[in-house]
């Protein structure tokens, strides 16, 4: 790496560790009857003909930077749509929605703010937030540190169920733009703004629920894939079988700003495996249509 460049290890996480606990875990979760796991979503049977979906994932560290900022409502905000679209990957409907709220001492405007922020994005998509849970734990959490935590279930007929195993050489691959770094690689971000400060609307902004655009090609996709932590590559390496690749091109779309921004301070191989450089949400399907093509499904 060149000098004063910026890796996500350097910040404190490394990826291929999760990786490791992820293959750890397997196992055990499959020993109780789970499928899709290591996927976007979990899968269950429900009866005969239907699938229940659900996935659980937090904020992360973008939290301690949007308090800072005060946008912890954009923050509640990127809970609900980054669970709704991981559970939409599976081609289901998202139906209920919980949420979890830790803290070293409960701050009530701050967790007003956060579950505010993910019952507004509930509403627009016909979630119901059904509960959750509301936790004080001093000696667990630092002073003024807080966790936001949610789960989405949802579900899909048997017959529709999108899983990857269609995908095909060939097959193009379309992508959705981001509204920006959505809420993942946070822990680089800050290390980068400690270097130089940056304040543009695309840093902050809420994760982008794609629920419209999945229920608008779901009938013809092979595969989705929800660019989170591991880049646009790495999330469609989840869903593709076994001896095919995703190229991308990366000069198909323009990025954001705050990814130019990134870039002054991190190598371009390192923003392609951390963040989703302007594109939020990807789709395998063999005609695109008018969507933007950004790469293609090959041969391995």
């Amino acid at each position: 790496m060149g000098s004063g460049r910026q890796t996500y290890a350097q910040a404190g996480v490394s990826l291929a560790t999760g990786d490791a606990i992820v293959e750890r875990l397997r196992a055990a979760a499959e020993s109780t009857g789970a499928t899709g796991f290591g996927a976007f979503a979990g899968l269950h049977p429900l009866d005969d003909q239907r699938l229940l979906a659900a996935s659980t994932d937090s904020v992360g560290t973008k939290l301690i930077l949007a308090r800072a900022r005060g946008r912890l409502r954009a923050c509640g905000a990127d809970l609900a749509a980054h669970c709704i679209n991981d559970v939409a990957t599976t081609g289901a409907d998202p139906l209920i929605f919980l949420d979890y709220v830790a803290a070293n001492r409960i701050d009530l405007d701050q967790v007003a703010e956060l579950v505010e922020g993910a019952a507004e994005v509930c509403r627009r998509e016909g979630v119901a937030l059904v509960g959750g849970e509301t936790a004080e734990l001093p000696g667990i959490y630092r002073d003024d540190e807080l966790d936001f935590v949610g789960t989405c279930v949802g579900i899909v007929e048997c017959e529709r169920l999108v899983d990857g195993s269609r995908a095909q050489a060939g097959d193009s691959v379309i992508g959705f733009p981001s509204a920006g770094v959505h809420a993942n690689g946070f822990s680089l971000v800050r290390r980068v703004l400690e270097q130089e400060d940056y304040d543009g609307e695309d840093l902050l902004a809420p994760t982008r629920c794609y629920l419209e655009e999945v229920r608008r090609v779901r009938d013809h996709a092979h595969a989705f894939a929800h660019v989170t932590g591991g880049g646009i590559a790495g999330n469609l390496a989840r869903v593709v079988p076994d001896g095919l690749r995703a190229s991308i091109d990366w000069n198909a779309w323009e990025r954001p700003a705050v990814f130019h921004w990134l870039a002054q301070h991190i190598e371009e191989e390192e923003l392609r495996r951390v963040f989703n450089l302007g594109i939020g949400y990807c789709a395998v399907v063999a005609d695109p249509g008018d969507d933007l093509v950004i790469g293609r499904i090959e041969r391995a």
